[in-house]
């Protein structure tokens, strides 16, 4: 338990970004999520058992008459289905993180992924130790934003009104992070321009898939390049 201990203490520094965010969107997903007649314990509870961000969002207008079963789940699929590529990505990583990493895919969020994929794992920190503090940290945030938000929504009047911009706002940050300090920017202008070519033919409500397609497709292609540019 000692280890686990350090890990999480080494761990939060890297997660502070995800704290601002998760705590903020969260809020926004609570706020949203009372203003349909549900508990701040209902809040808590999908944040717990869900945990999926943007397709909590989505949710929220599943609890209204009318929305059928496979409506529900062709929009959770369609909008969370660039976890598939997250998950694939890191399977030789978490092979070796025995029943760990049944959570471990579980709580493989944007962020998460983000985070994941960039942070370099301290020296006297056991890797699957640190990647694990850093999931669950990162899903207490949500946790905690969301039972806020609900409890907060329950008291107070608000207008949730494109409140749900808060997520995007999140990606937005991340995103100038990364930019910021990569060496090679090439995968990022990849996704840039897949994403808004994509756009451009199948339209907003239709490009996520496409765009994630594409997107893996090309860096498979220039895979070999991509690594000689991040070695020199």
């Amino acid at each position: 338990m000692r280890n686990y201990g350090r890990a999480f203490k080494k761990a939060f520094p890297y997660t502070i970004p995800v704290l601002t965010g998760y705590l903020f969107i969260g809020i926004a997903f609570g706020v949203m999520f009372e203003e349909k007649g549900y508990s701040f314990l209902w809040a808590a509870l999908m944040s717990l058992m869900v945990y999926a961000g943007s397709g909590q969002y989505l949710a929220v207008n599943f609890f209204v008459p009318g929305v059928s079963f496979l409506q529900v789940v062709f929009m959770t699929l369609m909008v969370n289905i660039r976890h598939i590529f997250y998950g694939i990505s890191l399977l030789e990583k978490f092979h070796g993180m025995g029943k760990k990493r049944w959570y471990m895919i579980f709580g493989l969020t944007d962020e998460t992924y983000s985070l994941l994929c960039t942070t370099k794992i301290p020296e006297d920190i056991e890797e699957d130790k640190f990647l694990l503090a850093v999931s669950l940290l990162n899903q207490s945030y949500w946790v905690i934003g969301s039972v806020i938000g609900g409890l907060a929504g329950n008291f107070l009047p608000f207008d949730s009104e494109g409140i749900d911009f808060a997520m995007t706002a999140l990606f937005v940050v991340i995103f100038v992070e990364q930019w910021m300090e990569a060496k090679n920017r090439i995968p990022e202008m990849i996704g840039v321009a897949a994403a808004l070519l994509c756009l451009s033919i199948f339209g907003a409500d239709n490009f996520v898939l496409p765009s994630m397609l594409l997107i893996t497709f090309l860096l498979f292609v220039g895979r070999t390049r991509l690594e000689k540019e991040v070695e020199g």
